[in-house]
């Protein structure tokens, strides 16, 4: 049975839940008046205690949302639930490897069977083409019902997908936590032990070059601050030099999602702003001797899509859970003049734990594997403590919020 909370919101308007409804995962145009205030009456209604019976166990369905709650979850779009529910509770019908990338599978989909629809004559259905023949795992991810399984330590990426949204950046892809059962799959994936699961995007842009395939344009840090600087699509062209067509905005989002997580893999691989322990990637590799010169220093995972190539996509947002406060990434904010007002709110409003709690009980293999909401408050802590340092570095350096478009 559906819980209470997401059952018993304040009185949100028809208008504004069905405006929400229509806007994709990704729709970056102006909001309208009446979902800003069905959002704030949300948030303000997240801001008291919960209950136990506010996140029942006995509401066992895997994605624990439908479209009739959008208008108690504001954050999610259509898109959104239709992805989770297609990554949570689709069959696996075919697997396919992606160069390079060893430690995850690409998993072609069919939608639960209570989600299909009777294709019309002639139309290809979702089990295959309308000459009987089915679909290959190609044409399978073109349609978007593909899926990249990925490692039992990427949990907290899921986690990442949460505060995306409910912080209103809506960068990051769908995600869950799913176990897998399928004859298709490798042992290994199909143990026992969940797995994040994210909805694979075809329309991101890759760069040609193998070796530098996950980004969609090449950019160095001594490159990224002349960037910052120019503020590109506000004072600077976008496709002029020195800016590569990424808005100046972007940044800003970018910069407070990856040091919320701390996330060091995109902006600053190199581990060269704060100590790291020995046994990281950056100090076995040997990056973090190329500290002292900024040109030798790349920038990874700068993705747009092809049809919106002004707009970042964060993926691989695991971050660092466990980084203490007294060694925190300060160098993922550097040269950073202005970040999202509308996040920014949220963190200073004091309701992230209650906006974080219901959206992430909306994945029941989550909440159960990190032991609900009396196992996840510690983690939403963390980041809430992280969010107080900026608000506070925000304040002291009297940089700008940029109202949201």
């Amino acid at each position: 049975m559906p819980p209470r909370n997401l059952k018993t919101c304040h009185n949100l308007s028809e208008d504004a839940s069905d405006a929400e409804r229509t806007r994709g995962s990704l729709d970056h145009k102006k909001t309208s008046s009446k979902l800003k205030t069905a959002v704030k009456e949300v948030v303000n209604s997240s801001c008291g205690g919960f209950r136990k019976d506010d996140f029942p166990d006995s509401d066992r369905r895997r994605i624990r949302f439908s479209v009739d709650d959008l208008e108690c979850l504001p954050w999610f779009s259509r898109d959104d639930i239709q992805r989770m529910k297609l990554l949570a509770e689709g069959e696996v019908v075919s697997k396919a490897r992606l160069p390079a990338h060893g430690q995850v599978l690409q998993v072609g989909l069919d939608p639960p069977s209570h989600e299909k629809k009777p294709p019309l004559p002639g139309d290809t259905d979702q089990h295959g083409a309308a000459d009987g023949h089915p679909v290959t795992h190609s044409e399978c991810c073109q349609q978007g019902r593909c899926s990249l399984i990925k490692r039992t330590d990427d949990w907290f990426e899921v986690f990442a997908f949460h505060l995306d949204r409910v912080l209103g950046l809506n960068r990051s892809l769908p995600m869950v936590l799913r176990t897998f059962h399928s004859d298709i799959l490798p042992y290994r994936y199909t143990s026992g032990t969940p797995r994040p699961a994210v909805w694979w995007d075809t329309n991101i842009q890759h760069l040609t070059d193998k070796d530098n395939d996950q980004n969609s344009v090449p950019l160095s840090w001594a490159q990224y601050q002349v960037q910052l600087k120019a503020r590109c699509g506000s004072e600077s062209e976008l496709r002029s030099a020195p800016c590569v067509g990424v808005q100046h905005s972007e940044w800003g989002r970018l910069a407070l999602f990856d040091f919320l997580l701390q996330v060091n893999d995109r902006l600053d691989r190199y581990c060269c702003g704060f100590t790291p322990d020995p046994n990281e990637l950056c100090v076995e590799n040997l990056l973090s001797t190329k500290c002292a010169n900024t040109k030798e220093q790349l920038l990874v995972h700068i993705l747009v899509r092809k049809l919106d190539p002004s707009t970042l996509v964060f993926i691989d947002n695991a971050g660092r859970p466990q980084q203490p406060s007294d060694n925190l990434n300060f160098r993922l904010v550097e040269g950073i003049d202005e970040f999202p007002e509308k996040a920014m709110t949220v963190l200073r409003s004091g309701c992230l734990e209650g906006l974080l709690l219901r959206s992430l009980y909306t994945d029941r293999e989550f909440w159960d594997s990190r032991g609900g909401a009396s196992g996840l408050r510690p983690l939403i802590q963390v980041v809430e403590q992280r969010g107080n340092i900026l608000l506070q570095h925000i304040e002291d350096r009297k940089l700008r919020l940029k109202r949201d478009l």
